[in-house]
């Protein structure tokens, strides 16, 4: 099993997730990470540092983000990987909690 980025990181991209990942399966686009279903190693380090609830076991992913299995095995394939803590985008605090925003998603 691996771990889902769900809609909630999207427009926020806080990144203390990525650095608790001992294999570095995550991967930046310009408003969301993902994560890699195939590196993850389903440690679980990174759901709980995920200041927006925005990583589930994929075995918990609530039924309306069921996309984002899918959407985080495309997007790993292209985007780049990020490997260290960056600052969250400058409105993130905004962003964060508000829901329907799956069309947000810059790819």
């Amino acid at each position: 099993m691996t771990f889902v980025v769900a809609e909630n990181c999207i427009k926020c991209k806080y990144t203390d997730c990525v650095e608790v990942c001992p294999v570095d399966c995550f991967y930046e686009g310009p408003n969301f990470l993902v994560i890699h279903p195939d590196e993850c190693i389903d440690c679980a380090l990174c759901e709980p540092e995920c200041p927006a609830n925005a990583i589930y076991s994929e075995d918990e992913l609530p039924a309306d983000q069921a996309a984002f299995v899918e959407i985080n095995a495309e997007l790993a394939e292209v985007w780049p990987n990020i490997t260290e803590q960056k600052d969250p985008l400058s409105d993130a605090d905004d962003w964060d909690g508000v829901e329907g925003k799956a069309d947000k998603l810059e790819r």
